[in-house]
């Protein structure tokens, strides 16, 4: 079979509910690597929380964090790496107005450092349960331009929130509301990167037409990215908009190896 980009999502795709990887779905996509097809993991994590799970599956491939807005290798030096940054003015100026916003937690991050106004408990791994003092968001400490910012808020807050920054910064932030969960939760990226951006990135590096693209995913932060793949596939449990723009839908779903069992059967892995 032809070489193909497999783009994964993370969550709700190749991890099951427990968030972790499965040793048939790491044999899997190792397999799948070994045939010669690209595995590309295309997520909304930043870097520090999908490193572990980059380097179970054992790749040496791109990863794209941030729903597009970094492309790397992790552990090497890729000339061809890229950032799409916000500025550090958008994150002092949202710290500065965070009260009236009615904003709880700022988390700032760059590709290899975060910072956040206070730590907190809710939304476990994705948001930082402590801080070191230089991780703390001020001025003083915050050393880089941030590649995205996610926001807690208060409930009623959210359109208020997004007014404010489209007013002053819309010209070049988008602001996304997290879906998959209770949660009040606001990230912002640099307007147009969408994950798709990123995998049609990765695609062209290795010189791989869109028709040899499969894309799996689950949340409305994959919806660019599967109806843009040469073959967008919707997990079984994936949200219905997901489902109704790609070309299939896994018969099982993420808590039962579903992406693994989809790819042998159409890769026809050993």
């Amino acid at each position: 079979m032809d070489q193909h980009l497999i783009a994964i999502d993370l969550d709700g795709t190749t991890l099951n509910n427990q968030s972790k990887l499965t040793a048939e779905t790491i044999n899997t996509l190792r397999a799948a690597a070994k045939d010669g097809h690209i595995v590309s993991i295309i997520t909304g994590r930043p870097y520090r929380i999908a490193q572990h799970i980059y380097d179970q599956i054992g790749i040496q491939t791109p990863m794209v964090n941030f729903n597009g807005a970094l492309a790397h290798i992790p552990h090497q030096n890729w000339d061809k790496e890229y950032e799409i940054e916000l500025t550090k003015e958008l994150a002092l100026d949202l710290l500065a107005h965070k009260e009236e916003l009615g904003i709880d937690t700022i988390t700032v991050e760059s590709k290899d450092h975060f910072w956040a106004n206070q730590a907190t408990k809710d939304v476990p791994e994705f948001l930082p349960n402590h801080l070191k003092p230089s991780q703390l968001l001020s001025e003083r400490n915050l050393s880089d331009n941030p590649i995205a910012m996610t926001i807690e808020y208060q409930p009623a807050s959210k359109d208020k929130i997004i007014r404010a920054v489209n007013e002053k910064y819309g010209n070049f932030v988008e602001p996304r509301v997290w879906g998959g969960g209770p949660y009040n939760i606001l990230e912002l990226i640099h307007r147009g990167t969408h994950k798709e951006s990123g995998m049609f990135y990765v695609a062209k590096q290795y010189g791989i037409d869109r028709t040899h693209i499969i894309a799996f995913g689950d949340e409305k932060n994959d919806q660019e990215m599967i109806a843009a793949a040469g073959r967008g596939v919707a997990m079984n449990n994936a949200i219905p908009e997901i489902k109704a723009i790609a070309d299939d839908v896994t018969p099982i779903d993420n808590e039962h190896n579903g992406l693994a069992k989809y790819l042998r059967d159409y890769l026809k892995l050993a």
